[in-house]
């Protein structure tokens, strides 16, 4: 070993690294994967110094470390030995093929699933026309937020209150809420949360247990799907009709109901008053909590919206999701749980031990954002703003692919549905659009049940009329 050690490291003398630190590294990989083999002596400071044409007090130091870690032990006239029991390597053979132990972990039914729940969708390149879901960031006040962001950051240290929830986020989104989507509630039961998924997976796993029984509706959002399932819920997918979901008698009665009422999740059809109140009276019966989750429903355009569920509901068995990437940009992204009061103590633990937290210097900045009525300023705006490109986007569809696609107009939200006339594979033609440049979610993959519907799911909110207007006929060339 003495003659054969040198050979096995490879100094690299006009390198970034130190030769001590390269030489103390290359030591420690030898030992950790079993090339030096526990008990086995080591090469004298002096035998291995002349061997590497190094200085002896290199090796010294490096050898010194060695045993401050653990890995050599060191006696008086005696060389270095590899101290035993520290190989990874534990003597046993590669697995066939030659697969690193890493693949050989057992995961859990849940984590072997994630590449069949087809959620979420992973665009890796620069957002696009038509991609759902995002809200135009160049149209932000970016300059009135950086200055709300800096005094948040500047108020850091002399902020006393260091609740997880900040209370003036809490007392200033309630105001928006109780106002302008009938939200009621008090300022402790609102919960900022990183995601409005994240609120979604938190809920999910404090009301369910494994086997318990979940609907969601049926074409419908996919992080609901996933977070259930994760819970352990067994999910029943639900037909839609022209009013949203539908309440017939099943096998089983739900424990929790997962809706989309202001803009269906993807038909933007809006639940109306009637069947809000059914479905309350449903979940009363039956005895199951409500998620209803508003991701874009402060956008509309034809009329003032119905009043959300939870202002509805005085059993207390809604919870209200929301989220603020969709109303002001990507970026900030807080999402917010509005949960009935006797649970508050329940959910705020919950929210600590799955590790649910945002900072308060964010949260600070979107408190005075709101309260000083700049949210609301940009919220008004951007209404305007989209319900033009919207009609920008019908008008482009309409010419470009008219005779192809049967476009449902939202009422609201920030995207739209296409569905194809001809017979024709969406998943297909959503994969030859992005190849040209245009995204788009084929509407099978929001399917839960057996369906032959096919069609696109168009994001219209983020793009001027020069983008929509290109991209309108690129995707009519496709589809012709």
């Amino acid at each position: 070993m003495d003659d054969l050690l040198p050979g096995m490291l490879h100094l690299i003398r006009d390198g970034s690294e130190t030769l001590m630190r390269q030489l103390t590294d290359q030591l420690r990989l030898l030992i950790t994967g079993g090339r030096l083999a526990p008990g086995q002596r080591l090469p004298s400071s002096r035998q291995l110094a002349q061997a590497l044409d190094l200085s002896r007090n290199t090796v010294s130091f490096a050898i010194e470390q060695l045993a401050a870690e653990g890995y050599v032990s060191l006696s008086t006239g005696r060389r270095p030995q590899v101290a035993e029991g520290l190989s990874l390597d534990g003597g046993k053979a590669a697995s066939k093929g030659g697969r690193p132990p890493a693949e050989r972990l057992l995961l859990s039914s849940w984590a072997r699933g994630l590449q069949r729940a087809n959620w979420p969708p992973v665009y890796n390149v620069r957002p696009r026309p038509f991609q759902p879901g995002l809200a135009d960031e160049r149209e932000f006040p970016h300059e009135l937020w950086s200055r709300c962001l800096r005094r948040a950051a500047r108020n850091a240290l002399s902020r006393r209150d260091r609740a997880i929830n900040h209370p003036p986020l809490q007392e200033a989104l309630l105001s928006h809420l109780a106002v302008h989507r009938g939200v009621k509630a008090k300022p402790c039961q609102i919960l900022i949360v990183p995601t409005a998924q994240a609120g979604l997976a938190m809920i999910a796993n404090a009301l369910l247990q494994r086997g318990d029984h979940a609907w969601i509706e049926s074409p419908g959002y996919g992080g609901a799907h996933v977070a259930l399932r994760a819970a352990g819920a067994v999910v029943s997918a639900i037909p839609l009709d022209e009013h949203g979901i539908t309440l017939r008698a099943h096998k089983h009665a739900p424990r929790l109901i997962f809706v989309t009422p202001s803009h269906q999740y993807p038909t933007a059809r809006m639940m109306p008053i009637g069947r809000r109140l059914e479905l309350i009276r449903y979940a009363d019966t039956v005895g199951a909590s409500v998620i209803e989750d508003d991701y874009d429903g402060e956008f509309h355009y034809e009329a003032r919206p119905v009043a959300a569920l939870q202002g509805l509901a005085p059993s207390g068995r809604t919870f209200y999701l929301g989220t603020f990437s969709k109303s002001t940009y990507a970026d900030i992204r807080l999402g917010y749980v509005v949960v009935p009061e006797p649970l508050v103590a329940t959910f705020e633990l919950a929210q600590r031990h799955m590790g649910l937290l945002t900072p308060l210097t964010t949260q600070d900045a979107l408190a005075e954002f709101i309260a000083s009525g700049a949210y609301l300023a940009h919220l008004r705006r951007m209404t305007r703003l989209y319900k033009v490109r919207r009609d920008r986007m019908l008008q482009a569809l309409a010419t470009e692919a008219g005779d192809r696609l049967t476009v449902e107009v939202p009422a609201g939200g920030m995207q739209l549905l296409a569905r194809c006339r001809t017979s024709v594979n969406d998943q297909h033609l959503a994969a030859r659009l992005r190849e040209a440049g245009v995204i788009s979610r084929p509407l099978s993959s929001l399917f839960f049940h057996k369906t032959r519907e096919q069609g696109l799911f168009l994001g219209f909110a983020a793009w001027n009329d020069e983008e929509i207007d290109q991209a309108a006929r690129i995707l009519g060339r496709i589809v012709r």
